[in-house]
This record gives C-alpha cells, sequence and structure tokens, in this order.
C-alpha cells in the first residue's frame, strides 16, 4: 500500500494537469513503515524526453542523484516516482515497465484526459531485472501536514 498526503496527491495530479499534453514526471521520498510505503515529500521533475514527451517520460540523473542525497539527508529514501498519461488509462505501459528498474518502489500513473487528470493508479515493481512485473498496489490517503516541495 502507497500512504500519501492530500496535497501531495493533489500536487501530482495538477503536474499532470499542468503538463499536458506532455507526461510529468518526478520522484516520492518517504519511508516503508509497517509493510507500507510512506510519502513524506513529493519532488517534481522536467520531463527530458523531447522525442515523444506526450507518451514517454525520462528523470534527469542529476535530479535522481539530488533527490537520493535529500533522502538521505532526511533519514529516508527514493520509494517511488509518478507520471501522467495524457488521453491514457492509469495502466502501465510495456515501456513503463521495460524502463522501470527501481524494485520494491511504487510506480504512480494518472490518467489525463482532455487536459484532465480522472483516474490514479499505484503499482509496485517486483521481481528480478530478467523477470519483473509490476503489481497493483492500493493508495490510501491521508489527511496529515506534509513537508514542502522541493523542485529538483
Amino acid at each position: 500500500m502507497l500512504k500519501i498526503s492530500k496535497a501531495d496527491y493533489d500536487l501530482i495530479r495538477w503536474e499532470a494537469k499542468r503538463s499536458y499534453p506532455h507526461e510529468c514526471c518526478g520522484i516520492l521520498l518517504g519511508n516503508v513503515v509497517e509493510g507500507h510505503r510512506q510519502v513524506t515529500l513529493t519532488l517534481t521533475c522536467e520531463n527530458m524526453r523531447v522525442d515523444s514527451p506526450a507518451d514517454r517520460y525520462s528523470i534527469n540523473p542529476e535530479q535522481v542523484i539530488a533527490a537520493l542525497k535529500l533522502a538521505r539527508s532526511r533519514g529516508e529514501s527514493i520509494i517511488g516516482f509518478y507520471h501522467s498519461h495524457p488521453d491514457h488509462s492509469p495502466n502501465y505501459s510495456s515501456t513503463d515497465l521495460a524502463e522501470a528498474h527501481w524494485f520494491d518502489c511504487s510506480y504512480v500513473i494518472t490518467s489525463v484526459e482532455h487536459g484532465t487528470p480522472t483516474s490514479t493508479a499505484s503499482f509496485v515493481l517486483v521481481g528480478s531485472e530478467d523477470k519483473k512485473v509490476f503489481q497493483g498496489e492500493s493508495i490510501e490517503i491521508v489527511a496529515n501536514q506534509r513537508s514542502p516541495v522541493y523542485a529538483t
């Protein structure tokens, strides 16, 4: 299960709307607590894909390194990533699976239909590099206070 504050959940959906018709993307920091991932900070990232930003995303490796350093300084980890699917369902694509490499992390996808965020789903990457799969994961929106947003 992924636990996320309403503010962080709304931020992801706002980013999906703002980026439409391109995919948005970002990084989720937090901890694993009692078997679930708890988001403590959402980091917005620039989609680096210039060849097909409407149906692909790429996060700059420098942003990932900065997120790792920030997480470490907070006693946390990267626990997931998010992106949007403009005018497509929030189900993962074969490309999403092929390009996923962070095991035991959440991959959150928001569907954006004609500029309006509709549904959001989460998947956990499990297995090994040669036998990886996404498993569906429930999302629990919690009403707790959240940390400030940082753009990496």
